[in-house]
């Protein structure tokens, strides 16, 4: 690919505006060098105002969502993308969200532009573990856990029973919740359904990735142990 559009691809602006770049001399190489348009360099030896060149197509990356951002490119309000750098969103392919956390809900958010690692994401076959903390409005009444592993429970408005969940009392009022399915504000509709409000809910793990100590707000890329530990303990 033709570093013209290599470049573009990644969000860095229109075919134009890196070619203009290229001019004015701020693509370089990693001694400082500077690069043309028709030069044959790795990925890795590209410099951008000094700056190592953005992670190539097949990005995967974890984000620490907090609450009151949702997971979008078209809300008026504050979205995922602004936490990421601005060019991000002008990636082509498109970094798109592997799922989604409601505004409310805060936690581990993956994102890639890798079509095939999304479907196998989200596909129902992996059954990748997904784990919420929840604050309750209301104490546990204690038969929680049975109802969620019962793989009876419906929710109001479907006509599937839930997969079995398992959910662990942390104290009264927070309880964590291992789920293989996604559907919509599942967890939020769950407790609702054995009469209780979640307050708060914040996803700690997806599969065998956690959010370990990655501040809220803040985002790392994913190395390919990263996604094998992912994977790890999937069907």
């Amino acid at each position: 690919m033709k570093l013209i559009k290599l470049i573009a691809n990644l969000g860095y602006g229109s075919r134009k505006d890196v070619a203009a770049m290229f001019r004015e001399g701020r693509i370089t190489d990693v001694h400082g060098e500077v690069l043309y348009a028709d030069d044959k360099v790795g990925h890795d030896s590209i410099h951008i105002d000094g700056a190592p060149l953005d992670p190539p197509a097949g990005l995967a990356l974890m984000l620490h969502k907090p609450v009151g951002y949702t997971c979008s490119t078209k809300d008026p309000g504050r979205v995922v993308y602004d936490l990421l750098p601005p060019r991000f969103r002008l990636r082509s392919p498109l970094l798109s969200t592997v799922g989604r956390l409601d505004r409310d809900t805060s936690g581990l958010l993956l994102l890639t532009d890798d079509g095939a690692l999304l479907h196998r994401i989200v596909s129902p076959r992996a059954r990748l573990a997904k784990v919420y903390e929840a604050t309750l409005a209301h104490d546990l009444r204690g038969d929680e856990a049975a109802v969620f592993a019962s793989g009876t429970l419906l929710l109001e408005s479907e006509t599937t029973p839930l997969a079995p969940a398992t959910m662990a009392a942390v104290d009264p009022r927070h309880a964590r919740l291992t789920l293989t399915e996604g559907r919509y504000h599942q967890v939020r509709r769950m407790f609702a359904a054995v009469g209780n409000h979640v307050e708060a809910l914040h996803r700690s793990r997806v599969g065998g990735l956690a959010l370990d100590d990655l501040p809220a707000g803040q985002w790392r890329a994913l190395g390919a142990r990263d996604l094998e530990r992912l994977f790890e303990g999937a069907a």
